[in-house]
């Protein structure tokens, strides 16, 4: 299978290109963003001007990149018949709206985090939240990454709030409580709150927990290597190969609805 990588120089991209060749599979090149200056990672890998050139000649886009970048790819995309497996988080509506109307065209696998462990996380996540009232359990996110992150709280640590929200019935948007600091009101009942920790080159550790009056329960994913994340892009850019057009998630790769 033909596989190509925007975002071939970020973080994720150098382990994209071992799984990518671990798997047997070809890598037909790169995008980087406009303007970064950077060279292909390595003498024989092409570094495209733009990801539509990319798109033309690969089966599969693998996208690490930025999510100011999401709505040119998305429509770009559109364009050709390659499936779209996204990482990108921090999306706009906007951007997001662009991804759905992609998803017409194209099969787009769309996750905050390919990790097959973050995925079952989200569903163990989501049936807690649905046993446990939350008039009695308090919902907390806590995640912690390396010190040049941008975001925060992560995109995962948003899907499992998400996660949380949808299975109490009700929208992330309308119980989210973030960035507590100082002298602030009592915790309002069935908020999902959020804590946000950076430093070092802390790869990925995203916890929620559910806290009643006598007890805890918490679920943590630890990440010790992006392999993980590159590993199982590449599961899903197979999964999604030759599928029909629509808006997949990290769930039905692994079967789980």
């Amino acid at each position: 299978m033909r596989i190509g990588v925007a975002g071939i120089n970020g973080r994720v991209g150098s382990v994209l290109i071992e799984a990518i060749r671990q798997r047997g599979d070809q890598l037909t090149g790169g995008f980087d963003r406009p303007g970064a200056g950077r060279q292909a990672p390595a003498p024989d890998i092409t570094l495209f001007h733009s990801l539509e050139e990319l798109a033309a000649v690969s089966d599969v886009v693998v996208d690490f990149t930025v999510a100011a970048a999401v709505t040119a790819h998305s429509n770009a995309i559109s364009r050709h018949r390659a499936a779209w497996v996204l990482g990108t988080t921090g999306l706009s509506e906007a951007a997001q709206l662009g991804v759905v109307q992609a998803a017409r065209h194209v099969p787009v696998v769309q996750a905050a985090n390919f990790s097959p462990g973050v995925t079952l996380v989200l569903d163990l996540a989501a049936r807690l939240a649905a046993a446990l009232p939350p008039e009695d359990y308090d919902a907390e996110i806590v995640d912690m990454h390396h010190r040049q992150k941008l975001d925060a709280p992560s995109g995962t640590a948003l899907a499992i709030g998400n996660a949380v929200a949808a299975a109490r019935g009700t929208t992330l948007a309308a119980v989210r409580d973030s960035g507590r600091d100082g002298v602030t009101s009592a915790r309002a009942t069935g908020a999902i709150g959020f804590a946000s920790l950076r430093g070092g080159q802390v790869v990925g550790e995203h916890t929620v927990l559910f806290t009643a009056s006598d007890e805890q329960i918490g679920l943590t994913h630890r990440a010790f290597d992006r392999r993980t994340f590159a590993a199982g892009a590449i599961r899903a850019a197979h999964w999604a190969h030759g599928r029909p057009p629509g808006l997949y998630s990290m769930r039905d790769v692994l079967g789980l609805r």
